[in-house]
């Protein structure tokens, strides 16, 4: 702690009281250099302070729970932007093919992307970093918007949701074999429970019936997991808002090329459901929701804020009905329920 005046003395004080919180069985402080338990001799600083200053534990403790809680917050927020993306892109469909869409809305998002680089003077990522960026930019810049859009022209909102459902498991599983880390058994345990009651609900939602865009949303399940796990790894490194951006520079030359390509090919219809649509998923899904949400998982972890996510299809259910005239059957709310216990647990979890 720092002295508040010239006149606050600092005083090292040995702690020698057996069983005083933070010592070890003889009455040193507690190592933390080790899982062994271990512990040496040493004192700490004790510097005089107004009646009630929090002490060094409590102060390191407030800004640890800040960091979790604003984690939390930022990668909720990267959800809400992420459920709007299917109604949005089911409304840029009505202006645009496929291929058109995905291909304009990365070209936009890498603009939007590289004025804000040019604007920090952000330098260019270390080499070993680029590979990384690769994996993103296959999985959540190309590889899960082109699969998606190609998915909903047959299947509707509600069944491409089993998608997003199923996202939060594959996600932490990729980030197990990616990082080595391994979540804790209740941590599976509601992981799957979650996306079992989120699989239920939107085939059910759906009929039951597979669509003939199913392969497509497999795909894009298994590039969109790589993406985010990749993503949220090099979010450690760097700020979320410049992995996603270098993603989208990555990809700009060739969603140029692309866009020129695709425009000439497929018809453009344009109208207000179309524009609001593109503008949606390229200023709104792919750069506002990837920035905070890698900067989310960089502050929680990956498992914990993949899961998360267990309540994007509810919340897209939502939007569907708001925005595309949807009807919301009557077991909604019972799996809203359901699925924010399951985030619960998994958040008091330890991974």
């Amino acid at each position: 702690m720092r002295a508040h005046d010239s006149a606050t003395a600092t005083t090292a004080i040995a702690v020698t009281a057996p069983g005083a919180p933070g010592t070890g069985p003889s009455g040193s402080p507690a190592s933390t250099a080790g899982p062994s338990g271990s512990s040496t001799a040493g004192t700490v600083s004790r510097t005089a302070g107004p009646p009630g200053a929090p002490g060094p534990a409590a102060a390191s403790r407030a800004p640890a729970a800040d960091s979790r809680g604003r984690g939390t917050l930022l990668a909720g927020l990267g959800v809400v932007a992420f459920s709007l993306t299917f109604p949005s892109t089911v409304w840029g469909l009505e202006s645009f093919g496929p291929w058109s869409l995905v291909a304009v809305r990365s070209t936009l998002a890498a603009l939007v992307a590289g004025a804000f680089l040019l604007a920090g003077r952000v330098p260019l990522p270390e080499r070993r970093h680029w590979a990384g960026l690769a994996v993103v930019a296959g999985g959540v810049v190309v590889g899960f918007p082109l699969l998606t859009s190609l998915a909903l022209r047959t299947s509707t909102t509600s069944h491409a949701a089993v998608v997003v459902g199923l996202l939060p498991l594959t996600t932490a599983a990729f980030a197990a074999l990616r990082t080595g880390r391994r979540p804790s058994r209740t941590f599976w345990i509601a992981a799957v429970s979650g996306a079992v009651v989120v699989l239920g609900f939107t085939l059910a939602e759906s009929g039951g019936a597979l669509s003939t865009g199913d392969l497509y949303l497999f795909g894009a399940l298994l590039v969109c997991a790589a993406g985010y796990t990749e993503g949220g790894r090099l979010a450690g490194l760097m700020p979320g808002w410049q992995v996603i951006g270098w993603a989208l520079i990555l990809c700009l030359p060739l969603m140029v090329a692309a866009s020129a390509v695709a425009l000439s090919l497929e018809p453009v219809h344009l109208n207000a459901h179309g524009v609001i649509g593109l503008v949606w998923v390229a200023a709104g899904s792919t750069f506002f929701g990837l920035y905070v949400w890698y900067r989310g998982m960089a502050a929680i972890g990956i498992p914990k804020a993949s899961q998360l996510q267990l309540a994007q299809p509810l919340l897209t259910l939502v939007w569907s009905v708001t925005l595309l005239g949807e009807t919301l059957s009557p077991a909604a709310p019972v799996a809203a329920v359901a699925v924010l216990v399951c985030i619960a647990v998994t958040q008091r979890s330890t991974s």
